[in-house]
């Protein structure tokens, strides 16, 4: 499992925008950039839709004042289910990343295998990354929803 002090994996991501599909070399969108990195297990899930976007949502003014240069939320979904999520939650300040495939999560060591329930899933966690470099790293106990949560994370800027 990826720690602190790793640099995230050189793997890309999907971005559904008003322009199109984009795909973010991974490497290059955290060069030089101080940001919150988290993920859920699955875009319109209770937990994920109740509490853990719209807690980025809610505090994203206060994460760009201490310094943050974007906040993305990841989870193994298609990037057309990411936007849509993202814009049934009003996440306008939040880049809605897809991990279609789960390499991203994997090459992270933080998948699981959730069965008939929705097969390969990413465990809940958020980052801090500072240039590609993990600096904090909290991932949630199964089932748990405490450490990931965007006040705890702004309380550790």
């Amino acid at each position: 499992m990826i720690q602190q002090g790793h640099k995230l994996p050189a793997l890309s991501l999907s971005q559904l925008t008003a322009d199109g599909m984009v795909t973010h070399d991974v490497a290059s969108l955290f060069a030089g950039k101080k940001a919150i990195l988290f993920a859920v297990p699955g875009a319109f899930t209770p937990t994920c839709s109740a509490a853990h976007l719209p807690g980025y949502v809610v505090l994203a003014d206060q994460f760009k004042a201490k310094g943050i240069d974007f906040i993305a939320c990841v989870a193994i979904n298609d990037a057309f289910v990411m936007k849509a999520w993202g814009d049934a939650q009003n996440a306008s300040e939040i880049m809605m990343l897809a991990d279609g495939d789960g390499s991203f999560t994997k090459a992270m060591g933080l998948e699981m295998e959730t069965g008939a329930f929705g097969g390969l899933r990413s465990q809940r966690y958020a980052m801090l990354v500072e240039d590609g470099v993990v600096k904090v790293l909290n991932v949630e106990a199964p089932k748990a929803f405490e450490v990931s949560k965007a006040e705890v994370m702004l309380a550790a800027l």
